[in-house]
């Protein structure tokens, strides 16, 4: 089946043939005898509710198993507990802030070592690995500098040094690009954004092949109370029904915000992989179906992508990505303003670096708005600039 078709696929054996999938809104499960359990007991171990949605999961990703969780981050952290004191990670240097926070402040303390490199360039990679290397932690596109990496060339590489390729994929959604056809060994995914689509639900997802991987997932998920609540999971769920129709759309008016963008002449770089000019156009063609919603670029000056973030309309200032909204953001001061300050000046993205999250608004009205706020905040910052001079 076509993505479109996965996603409103109806996948419950309810007992009354419910086209809406019922909530199992319940800490416990009545069992059978004092001595035997049934299929459910307790809401943390299973609930059918979730265990639809995981579902669906696994199907949308190509997969044969899928945890859900209650956030990208109890995802990511789930994916970190698979290694052991003295393991190292290869994780990729341009990452959501918060996945930077987690490898730098939370894994030390188990003694796991994290080190970084330009996952688009393989000699790199390459040269981080040593025996103790255990998992390579992308993102392809990257959040937000948009970079490619090659997930057949990478998971080659890594199945050959021993060690396990997660691929975080929130920046596409399955609907575009499916990483465990490509080799990857793990797919993480910050449900939060495409997945659910409307802003009104935290979750996470971790999707894999291999039994083993997915019972050492299941048992991080069950352990660590880190799974997601039935009435989530049932938001969710109606989230998915439209993922394919808001993903397209999206994506659509994305490339052509895009080549609004680079040709407008405020504009020093714009960064989207369905763009002919982006270096790894080629190559993310390759693996995926469409470059995407989100849309990144920069000025030149930290000062007026600042006014131009805040003089815009139709597009919300908003930390995240993937909602039917546009929003907006600089992401040097929002959501990878955690990065630890050691790191800043590698990994963190330039403070004039305006993050673009494409919604399924008229497309026209969208370019429209960003027309306005882009020449508003020139005139008006043109004239300050004049004015401070003359002072002067």
């Amino acid at each position: 089946m076509k993505p479109a078709t996965r996603c409103v696929q109806i996948d419950s054996d309810d007992q009354f043939g419910a086209i809406a999938p019922p909530i199992y809104q319940t800490a416990t499960f009545r069992q059978p005898t004092a001595t035997e359990f049934g299929e459910y007991d307790y809401t943390r171990s299973g609930n059918p509710t979730r265990t639809q949605l995981e579902r669906k999961l696994a199907k949308l990703e190509h997969g044969n198993f899928a945890s859900a969780f209650s956030s990208g981050m109890a995802a990511i952290t789930a994916v970190t507990r698979l290694l052991e004191a003295g393991d190292e990670i290869i994780a990729s240097d341009d990452l959501y802030g918060g996945s930077v926070r987690l490898l730098e402040q939370g894994l030390p303390r188990q003694g796991i070592v994290v080190k970084y490199a330009d996952t688009t360039n393989l000699n790199e990679v390459i040269l981080a690995f040593t025996p103790k290397t255990r998992l390579v932690l992308v993102e392809t596109p990257t959040n937000p500098l948009l970079r490619i990496t090659d997930i057949l060339e990478l998971a080659s590489t890594a199945k050959a040094r021993g060690a396990l390729l997660a691929v975080d994929n929130t920046m596409l959604s399955p609907v575009l690009q499916n990483p465990l056809d490509h080799g990857a060994d793990i797919v993480i995914h910050s449900a939060t954004k495409f997945l659910c689509g409307h802003s009104d639900v935290m979750a996470g997802g971790v999707i894999v092949n291999d039994p083993q991987i997915y019972q050492q997932i299941a048992f991080v998920q069950n352990a660590e109370g880190t799974a997601l609540a039935p009435f989530d999971c049932w938001l969710l769920l109606r989230g998915l029904k439209t993922l394919a129709l808001r993903v397209d759309r999206q994506s659509s008016s994305a490339l052509e915000i895009a080549e609004f963008l680079q040709r407008h002449s405020a504009v020093e770089n714009v960064y989207y992989p369905g763009l002919i000019s982006h270096p790894g156009h080629k190559l993310h063609a390759r693996q995926s179906t469409a470059g995407g919603s989100v849309v990144s670029f920069n000025t030149g000056n930290a000062e007026l992508s600042r006014r131009i973030v805040e003089a815009t309309e139709l597009c919300s200032i908003a930390v995240s990505f993937g909602s039917v909204n546009s929003t907006i953001s600089l992401p040097c001061h929002m959501s990878h303003a955690s990065i630890p300050e050691g790191l800043r000046d590698r990994l963190a993205p330039p403070p004039d670096l305006i993050r673009l999250s494409v919604g399924i608004e008229d497309v026209e009205d969208i370019i429209e708005d960003l027309e306005r706020a882009i020449s508003t905040s020139l005139e008006n910052y043109s004239a300050e600039f004049e004015t401070a001079a003359t002072a002067r």
